[in-house]
This record gives C-alpha cells, sequence and structure tokens, in this order.
C-alpha cells in the first residue's frame, strides 16, 4: 500500500469523509460540528471541511448530550448511520440511558428487528482541563452488553476502526485520547478496515508483556524501547478494543514470557486492567511466575493544575517500575 504521514485528527476526518461518500445514510450529529465556512468544525477539528461535500449531513445540536445521542438512536433504527460527537467522554452520563438502555439492547429486546448501527465519538483523556473534562471511563461501557467500545493509538488505527465501526450493525462507543489528536503517523491511501476484537502487537518480546490501552500503547511502548537498551525483551499488546476483547493474543503472549503488566488511564480500582489481570489469572495461572501487575490513574479526581494531574495520572516511569518489579518476583 501507499502510504503518507498524517495525523490523529486527519485519519479520523478521512474516515469520516470516506463512509459519508460511500453510504448517504451516514451522517454527523453533535455539538458545534458544522465544518462549513463560519462553522466551528468540531471542538477538535476532526469535522473540518466536511460541510464542502456533505453540508447537509452535519447537524449542529445544542448542548444537549441527550438530545444527541437520543436522535442518533432513532435515526439508526430506521436505517441510517449516525455518527453522533460527544465533545468529551464525561458528559456520555447525560445519555447513558439512551446509550445503555436502549442503543445497547433494542436489538436484543427486538429478537433483531431492528438494530442500532449508531457511532458515538468521544474525546477522553487528561489535558489539563480538570476534574469534569479529563475521565477516562472504558470500565463502565466495556461491563455493558451488546455495546463495542473501541480505544485506537494510531492514526493508522484511528481511520480503519472507525470505518469498520461505522458499517457495523452495533452501537460502536469510540473514544479518542486528545493527547493523540495531533500524533502522526503512517496511513495508506488506499481503503483498508481493521476488524474490532483483533489486539496488536506493537513490539514482539519474550521476557515480559506489556497490554496497554489507548494512550498508554505509545508510552509503553517507549519504555519498552528503554528496556531493550537494559537487555529486557518487553512484547507490547494494544488490545485496541475493550468490547470485543482479544484475550487469546494476550494468553499466548503470557503463555511466553511468564509475566504481565496491563496499563491503563483509567482509575486503578475496577478499572479495565483489574478485568485484564483477573482473565488472565483464570487462563494462564499455570503460566505465570509472578502476579499480574497492574498500572492506572490513582483514586481521585483529575485536577486542573497540570502538576497534582501528572501525579494522579500513570505515566512512563510507572510503567517502566511495574515491569521492573514483576521482572524482579
Amino acid at each position: 500500500m501507499t502510504t503518507r504521514e498524517i495525523t490523529f485528527r486527519d485519519a479520523l476526518n478521512e474516515a469520516l469523509r470516506e463512509e459519508m461518500a460511500r453510504e448517504e445514510g451516514v451522517f454527523i450529529i453533535g455539538q458545534d460540528i458544522y465544518g462549513g465556512p463560519g462553522g466551528y468544525q468540531g471542538a477538535f477539528k476532526v469535522t473540518k471541511g466536511l460541510a464542502d461535500d456533505f453540508e447537509d449531513r452535519l447537524l449542529d445540536t445544542p448542548m444537549i448530550e441527550q438530545t444527541i445521542v437520543g436522535a442518533a438512536v432513532g435515526a439508526a433504527m430506521t436505517g441510517s448511520r449516525p455518527v453522533a460527537e460527544i465533545m468529551f467522554e464525561d458528559f456520555i452520563t447525560l445519555a447513558m440511558d439512551l446509550l445503555v438502555n436502549t442503543a445497547a439492547k433494542t436489538h436484543y429486546m427486538t429478537a433483531g428487528q431492528y438494530s442500532v448501527p449508531i457511532v458515538v465519538r468521544a474525546a477522553c483523556g487528561a489535558v489539563g482541563v480538570g476534574p469534569q473534562h479529563s475521565q477516562t471511563w472504558t470500565s463502565w461501557f466495556m461491563h455493558i452488553p451488546g455495546l463495542y467500545v473501541v480505544l485506537p493509538s494510531t492514526p493508522y488505527d484511528a481511520k480503519g476502526l472507525l470505518k469498520t465501526a461505522i458499517r457495523d450493525d452495533n452501537p460502536v462507543l469510540f473514544l479518542e485520547h486528545k493527547k493523540l489528536y495531533n500524533v502522526t503517523g503512517s496511513v495508506p491511501e488506499e481503503e483498508y478496515e481493521i476488524p474490532l476484537g483483533q489486539a496488536r502487537v506493537l513490539c514482539p518480546g519474550d521476557d515480559v508483556t506489556l497490554v496497554a490501552i489507548g494512550y498508554m500503547a505509545g508510552l509503553a511502548t517507549q519504555v519498552a524501547g528503554t528496556l531493550r537498551d537494559q537487555g529486557l525483551s518487553v512484547e507490547v499488546i494494544d488490545p485496541r478494543s475493550l468490547a470485543p476483547l482479544d484475550m487469546e493474543t494476550i494468553f499466548q503472549s503470557v503463555r511466553k514470557t511468564h509475566k504481565v503488566v496491563v496499563v491503563a488511564e483509567d482509575c486503578k480500582t475496577a478499572g479495565p486492567t483489574a478485568e485484564i489481570a483477573a482473565l488472565i489469572s483464570e487462563a494462564c495461572f499455570e503460566y505465570l511466575d509472578a502476579p499480574v501487575g497492574r498500572v492506572g490513574a490513582k483514586d481521585a479526581p483529575i485536577a486542573h493544575n497540570v502538576g497534582m494531574s501528572e501525579y494522579i495520572l500513570p505515566d512512563a516511569t510507572d510503567i517502566h517500575e511495574a515491569v521492573q518489579s514483576v521482572v524482579a518476583w
């Protein structure tokens, strides 16, 4: 394939543009997402320029998350494929009933007569914008049967996974970490999709497995490089989606390395690291030479102060120390 370097933001924009061109039923709904002249073009500019070709399919709404998700769910049930943009993941709480009790359950409750092919895009993660605009809540949503949860960590994954999510007949929560929007990476010019529920091995290794979710995958890869220079071979795995969750790729790695650390930006208590660690312990207990290590945010609101925020959130140093602790067991 012919590749070029583009940003995470532009990869998402391309996916939206291509899917809107491919199928008329795809439209975008959300607050300040209009991408035409004079439009705000999205809080993180993901919808920039889309109105040039699809003006009637970018629907601006008031600042009412219930309206955004509710209208999208209704449209999805009647044949469209809406992409609902929620500026910050934190405010999905205002539309939880529609997402959890309607979107995720309608296909089951109607015995398959209705599907809800909706994608809810939302920015997650902390960038110094305070406790109500900085949270990552993946464990809340991976707990809900009928709802898919996707967290890309590279521009390549962002485009391929978003295209797959839009084409899927199930409701998908698509989470984009704010620190990734300006990250660049190689993305093919040709058409491609990435299946949901297929983890990616970012770095092969033999000594320890490092499972890193979302933005943490990049930090984990940096740590793996540092440890490799110190003689330690670390295998880094990015699950890419938490529902469906590709545990078999993780199990295969653990059976090889016998030691594992799981990393996520969610709070450590009852977060995705806890679920993945439990699944590893159930399926691979006889292969483990040390307890499963876990790295996550401290159980505290994300502070607006940058120094306090950095103290609360996991970083490369935390990952490095966790890997060394497991290896030394």
